[in-house]
């Protein structure tokens, strides 16, 4: 017989592979896919964010554009051709708010809408509360007289509210101001 330690003859103990990195465990894969998700949601919602502030300025561009080729051409010009050029300003206003309704409005049938359902229209669906009565004299019935008293000024201020709190609802709906003299709040509308 051999005199020998059995136990020497054992093979020396076989230690387990280092834990890799890849592939990840179930959780991690989990958090990935959730991180992923969180991601995509906050990019697509700053880009929706971001074009509806483009489309914003460009309105606004428009609005400022209309005022400035209004008080140039108003400069040396005589009560009538004032009057007269008053007029057309009126007009791109109302073409400008149209153009700005049509783009964030599309599944409403408002096109057609002329005199008192085109200033409620506006009222119902931005902040209007520079839009009194006078100055919705003029957006309804002033397009097609031939002499009208209007205050260049205001109108501007007030299409420059409407526009500005429609975007800014959808932008921020927690944050838009309500119009207290329409009858549903902005932000049901964005």
């Amino acid at each position: 017989m051999d005199s020998a330690n059995p136990l020497s003859q054992l093979a020396d103990i076989h230690l387990p592979e280092p834990v890799g990195f890849w592939p990840p465990a179930p959780g991690w894969w989990i958090l990935f896919f959730l991180f992923c998700a969180a991601v995509f949601w906050a990019v697509r919602r700053y880009y929706a964010g971001w074009k509806l502030a483009r489309a914003r300025s460009f309105a606004l561009a428009e609005l400022d554009k209309q005022l400035a080729a209004l008080r140039q051409q108003s400069a040396d010009r005589s009560a009538e051709d004032i009057a007269a050029l008053n007029l057309v300003f009126v007009s791109e206003v109302n073409a400008v708010l149209r153009r700005v309704a049509m783009k964030n409005f599309r599944h409403e049938n408002f096109a057609s809408l002329g005199g008192t359902a085109w200033i409620s229209f506006l009222r119902d669906h931005g902040d209007a509360s520079l839009l009194d009565d006078a100055m919705a004299k003029t957006l309804s019935e002033g397009r097609f007289a031939r002499q009208w008293e209007v205050d260049t000024d205001r109108l501007y201020k007030m299409a420059h509210q409407w526009i500005s709190s429609l975007y800014l609802a959808r932008i921020a709906p927690d944050k838009s101001p309500k119009n207290a003299s329409s009858k549903t709040p902005v932000s049901d509308h964005a």
